[in-house]
């Protein structure tokens, strides 16, 4: 266990930037763990084009591995394109279950979190951030299409 919380990953989870709430957030998503009740909830909102992060808000309640991840999306996440965020997640998951390379680009230091593969029942916490930033894409994204139709 010693491996997974090594000094990298306790400074990240102890200094988590934006972290909070975004009061204008164009889409806010919590996402829990059922394995170990984990959670964080991220606030984001797009840029005018819709294609980058303009500005996010975490709030995580989740072990350290958690908390790690959820720093290094505050940290990078702002003017990252909705395809980097989803590429990290993607990389991310594939890392942690099927032994794929870390992520790389602006998420490179997700590598930090590649001891978690071995602990399957960490897998979903140290998910979360992620899984809740692409969440709340998608939902920011399908407002604005609802929001265009109804303006006709």
């Amino acid at each position: 266990m010693s491996e997974l919380y090594h000094n990298r990953v306790l400074e990240l989870a102890a200094d988590i930037p934006h972290a909070g709430h975004l009061p204008d957030a164009e889409a806010s998503v919590l996402k829990v763990s059922r394995v170990c009740g984990s959670t964080v909830q991220v606030d984001l909102t797009l840029d005018e084009a819709g294609t980058h992060i303009a500005a996010i808000a975490v709030d995580p309640k989740a072990c350290a591995l958690g908390q790690a991840a959820t720093s290094i999306l505050a940290e990078h996440a702002v003017g990252a394109t909705i395809d980097e965020v989803i590429a990290a997640r993607d990389a991310l998951k594939e890392m942690l279950k099927a032994g794929g390379r870390p992520p790389e680009g602006r998420f490179w230091e997700l590598r930090h979190l590649e001891p978690v593969a071995d602990y399957p029942p960490r897998h979903t916490s140290t998910l979360l951030a992620f899984e809740a930033a692409v969440t709340a894409i998608e939902q920011a994204l399908a407002a604005r299409d609802a929001a265009c139709e109804a303006a006709g």
